[in-house]
């Protein structure tokens, strides 16, 4: 082959997506204004032709959310260039290094399988976490990727396939995926232990089908038939494969009885005898409920100790009584009711106290002897004046695409870690409350729909702290809850950036 012909062989490998670079400057340029780079060193023109394909391919896939480069440090430009960012690829097997650039600096070496799937997970979140199948104790994990691979599955599988449907982000799925890992190992030859990620929105048909409502779900198939849904998510890896051997539907919990069936010792109102019982007693302790609610469930006890010594005392000061509001419906319209339980005190019929912080046997007891006014409530972070931006699933991506740092603290207000940071963290917000490229932003995870962008955001618990970069998650914060944390990681923030500014001015 003619001697001009070769680079233009080569070219034709190359994909237009990557860019190739020789010159120093041309290379600051291009981490200066891409924030996602994957660069390609190689000690020679045919050194990266193994990795070139894969990554045209790579390139394509993540158009606009990373960049790929390539660099030859065997050509005289390139040399120098390898030179000068202190890179040797042929120290490395195959004389070709992968190194990841973000937002202008170095971050890592890219160290996870030169593989079309993981190089693109990789990219489109650099900090997240490998996948399940990178996991080499998961190589008896059959990992689907397609619902066409999940169809081809089903229809030629021949022996029982268990399958996870899981979320990368889901706690539970991660704590369980071990011990699906080692379970698919003990019973492999005889049965077929299969995972597959379902979060993507492509999905939601497939999860509608086999009523997948949260992560992770279970599904049991005999020669493509899908059978029973498995429930244990405590199990060990024994348990699954016991399970397999004789595979049963989960055994339907038993119904549970109306608290107003038990023999509860609590006056049980109807709409119809409300104003009757008010009417027969002059004070009267009445706790608005939901059968479904939790906190309601944990106070019932202690509300049925309670009445078992003021329902059944001659010299009783008051009664207690409960009304079950999804039921009886027009009491709790009456009275407003906006959440459970509700505890209201009733004096001569009228409504004279709403009291949440009674909730044990002993508080209730003590307040029917000396009925007070309750402590004014606590006055809510979001209602407190701050310098915090506190945002909800309704502006949430508006207001942080604006910002070139923002920290958001993502927490429960009854969580006790959180209310230890509040001030820290106000006291942060206050201090850069002048920069305009700056924000520390709170959502409340348990208000409205925040719940569920607080899960899409990956919060697991209370509190979690994310860094964004014009409303792209960088990643998580886990420095220090005080003010000196917080205040500390915004300066370093603030402090690259300026560095970026002097070296465009040298460069210039």
């Amino acid at each position: 082959v003619c001697a001009c012909l070769l680079p233009l062989l080569q070219a034709l490998k190359v994909s237009p997506l990557i860019e190739k670079v020789s010159d120093h400057k041309d290379f600051r340029k291009l981490l200066r204004t891409r924030t996602n780079v994957l660069v390609l060193f190689t000690t020679s023109a045919s050194s990266g032709d193994s990795h070139l394909k894969l990554l045209s391919d790579v390139a394509q896939t993540v158009k606009g959310q990373g960049t790929i480069a390539w660099v030859n440090c065997g050509d005289s430009e390139g040399r120098k260039l390898c030179k000068k960012v202190k890179v040797n690829p042929s120290s490395k097997h195959g004389g070709a290094e992968l190194l990841h650039y973000k937002d202008g600096t170095f971050h890592t070496e890219y160290s996870r399988p030169a593989t079309f799937k993981s190089m693109v997970a990789f990219l489109k979140d650099p900090s997240g976490p490998p996948l399940w199948e990178e996991n080499p104790e998961a190589k008896d994990i059959v990992h689907i990727e397609t619902e066409k691979d999940f169809r081809k599955l089903l229809k030629k599988e021949e022996r029982p396939v268990l399958l996870m449907f899981y979320a990368p982000w889901c706690g539970v799925c991660k704590r369980m995926q071990p011990v699906f890992q080692q379970a698919a190992t003990e019973t492999k030859g005889t049965h077929v232990l299969a995972g597959m990620n379902v979060h993507p929105a492509e999905f939601d048909g497939l999860k509608q089908e086999f009523d997948v409502k949260g992560y992770p779900t279970f599904c049991y198939f005999e020669k493509g038939k899908f059978l029973h849904h498995y429930e244990n998510y405590g199990a060990s890896a024994k348990d699954i494969a016991d399970w397999m051997k004789n595979p049963q539907a989960p055994q339907p919990k038993a119904p549970e009885v109306p608290w107003s069936e038990t023999d509860s010792p609590v006056y049980h109102l109807t709409d119809e005898s409300f104003d009757s019982f008010l009417e027969e007693h002059p004070a009267a302790l009445i706790m608005f409920y939901a059968p479904w609610c939790g906190h309601c469930k944990k106070m019932k006890p202690e509300y049925d100790e309670a009445a078992e010594v003021l329902n059944k005392g001659s010299n009783s000061p008051g009664v207690l009584a409960a009304v079950d509001s999804t039921v009886h419906k027009a009491a709790g319209e009456r009275f407003k009711i906006s959440g459970f339980p509700t505890v209201k005190f009733f004096l001569r019929g009228e409504d004279t106290f709403t009291l949440p912080q009674l909730r044990s046997r002993d508080k209730i007891i003590e307040f029917m002897h000396s009925p007070q006014a309750p402590p004014p409530p606590e006055q809510s972070w979001e209602d407190q004046p701050s310098s915090v931006s506190h945002l909800g699933s309704e502006d949430f991506r508006e207001a942080l695409k604006k910002k070139k740092h923002a920290l958001v603290m993502f927490y429960a207000p009854w969580c006790p870690h959180c209310k230890n940071a509040v001030p820290h963290f106000t006291a942060a917000a206050e201090l850069f409350r002048e920069d305009r490229k700056i924000v520390y932003s709170a959502v409340d995870c348990t208000r409205g729909q925040n719940h569920e962008l607080c899960k899409q955001e990956g919060v697991e618990g209370y509190p979690t702290f994310n860094h964004y970069n014009y409303g792209k998650l960088v990643g998580k914060y886990n420095g220090d809850r005080g003010e000196a944390g917080f205040i500390g990681f915004m300066r370093s923030l603030r402090g690259r950036d300026q560095e970026k500014v002097v070296k465009k001015k040298e460069e210039l």
